[in-house]
């Protein structure tokens, strides 16, 4: 187990500095003189230099990508907001535990109604409550979340916070709409895994010796069906802190998606380097964690990883 942990940690460091390369890159050729940003149109041509120069921007772009990289690997630093005038790790630190808050209730909600959902749906195949929770779970993956979250604004306009975060029930309507896709893909996922399973010898085998089929479900399918559930389960907290700038951005919550978009907004290139580059790290570390934990689950994987 700790081989094959160590397998994939081993691998995701390159990937880490590859995504870190590359961000840096693409950032640093975007049009744009960050001292315009930082000082106004005004600022001399004199300062200009003598800034430059100061904050090695005449350096050439490998070599303050060293610099750079040192930085956040050593210190965890990401530089300064040109418009905040901030340390971006202080504002990254102070943005991510909203934006954590609202995925895990998102992640939690989309499983307490997806999973139920599709073993609901898997059991009552072609039913009418098949169709309609697969219809639900279509609706969630296929609406965008704009649409969602504009339309339940007006809905529970007067009834439920609508913007802020000044309190957990803040947390309602943005879990709701961030969680709905979410838990159409648990939905789909847990019932398409239940009806393979349920096919499987060792299920035929259960039900000629005489066991009820909830013993059956319960007790033999569910516990193997769940194994591709779990992994998606996992990578999917780190895709909602990735996806939540929209949701944040429609509900003013400040957290790491909206300060992603005021960095846009403003040109703040150290702020926007540092927000994708966090949020890239947050999801690589997720897709760890489900390696990890489906290897926990499926001892097969373990023993294929380590060779």
């Amino acid at each position: 187990m700790l081989k094959y942990i160590a397998k994939r940690v081993l691998v995701t460091i390159p990937v880490l500095i590859g995504v870190v390369f590359l961000i840096f890159v693409m950032l640093s050729v975007v049009p744009g003189d960050p001292l315009t940003v930082m000082m106004g149109e005004k600022i001399k041509v004199d300062v200009i230099e003598r800034l430059s120069e100061t904050m090695h921007l005449n350096d050439p772009w490998y070599i303050r990508f060293v610099w750079y990289l040192r930085d956040v690997v050593l210190h965890g630093d990401f530089g300064m907001s040109y418009k905040l005038m901030r340390s971006v790790s202080s504002l990254i630190a102070n943005a991510f535990p909203k934006t954590l808050m609202l995925a895990v209730t998102a992640a939690v909600l989309s499983w307490i109604v997806g999973i139920p959902a599709g073993i609901v749906s898997a059991v009552r195949k072609n039913s009418l409550v098949d169709h309609l929770f697969m219809g639900f779970a279509l609706c969630g993956v296929s609406i965008p979340a704009f649409s969602v979250g504009m339309l339940l604004q007006n809905i529970f306009n007067g009834i439920l916070p609508v913007s802020g975060f000044a309190s957990p029930i803040h947390l309602i309507l943005p879990a709701m709409v961030l969680g709905w896709n979410a838990a159409g893909t648990i939905a789909r996922l847990t019932r398409s895994s239940l009806l393979e399973v349920l096919e499987d010898d060792y299920i035929r085998t259960a039900r000629a010796k005489g066991l009820a089929p909830l013993p059956v479900i319960l007790g033999h399918a569910l516990k193997n069906s769940l194994l591709p559930v779990i992994t998606m389960m996992a990578i999917q907290i780190s895709s909602l802190l990735s996806g939540a700038v929209i949701t944040e951005t429609l509900f003013s919550i400040p957290g790491i998606g909206r300060l992603t978009v005021d960095a846009i907004n403003g040109r703040d290139m150290p702020l926007l380097q540092g927000t994708v580059i966090f949020t890239t790290t947050v999801i690589i570390a997720g897709n760890l964690v489900a390696d990890i934990l489906y290897s926990v689950v499926d001892p097969r994987i373990r023993v294929e990883g380590g060779k």
